[in-house]
């Protein structure tokens, strides 16, 4: 017998029958619970996927109320200054669906966005997402397909916001050690360290 799951069967042998409630949930536009969750919100992941570039799944974070709410179907996200890779917004051209996962530091649940993502260079709306006086250089508009809240027990299970658990950053090797040992090429990390800090105070935005 194969240990390999390869059918819908196979999946239903083992997870049963789904909730109602798991299906009733889900809303396809932003309500008011949606809206203030998203006002609250310091930090989301974004996911994107295409067959000619790959997948992606990225962090995004800034003050709370970062993303913005456009209205009940649209939500905008700006595209702060990064390295350049342009992972998603590639996989977006190719593939407009997005997925979305909101987390809010000591909350135990998440919201979930699923939907498709257009990329915008509208200066009104790349205005409104200006921090500092200095706009993204792009914004994604994502047309909301499903929106639900998600329940607490993996942030739970991992115990993520308890702080006893946060471990020392000297734990795991430095960016700079790890830049150098994954680029295999000579750069001086501790150097690159002891920049580090003061490049990304300058390119937040």
């Amino acid at each position: 017998m194969s240990h390999i799951i390869k059918t819908v069967e196979d999946l239903q042998a083992i997870y049963g029958e789904r909730s109602p409630r798991a299906d009733k949930k889900v809303l396809s536009r932003l309500d008011k619970h949606c809206r203030t969750f998203i006002a609250h919100c310091p930090f989301l992941t974004l996911a994107t996927s295409s067959e000619a570039t790959g997948t992606d799944c990225s962090p995004k974070g800034d003050a709370p109320g970062f993303v913005k709410v456009l209205d009940d179907t649209r939500l905008a996200i700006p595209d702060r200054p990064g390295n350049n890779r342009i992972d998603s917004p590639l996989n977006m051209l190719d593939n407009p669906q997005i997925g979305l996962l909101f987390m809010i530091p000591g909350v135990k649940e998440t919201l979930r966005v699923n939907g498709n993502v257009e990329i915008s260079i509208d200066p009104a709306l790349l205005d409104i997402l200006s921090v500092e006086g200095k706009r993204p250089r792009c914004a994604f508009i994502v047309t909301v397909k499903e929106a639900y809240i998600h329940c607490a027990k993996s942030i739970m299970r991992s115990d993520l916001w308890n702080p006893e658990k946060h471990i020392e950053r000297k734990t795991l090797p430095s960016m700079g050690r790890i830049l150098a040992d994954h680029i295999a090429e000579e750069l001086d990390a501790e150097a690159y360290d002891a920049s580090m800090e003061e490049r990304y105070r300058k390119e937040l935005y």
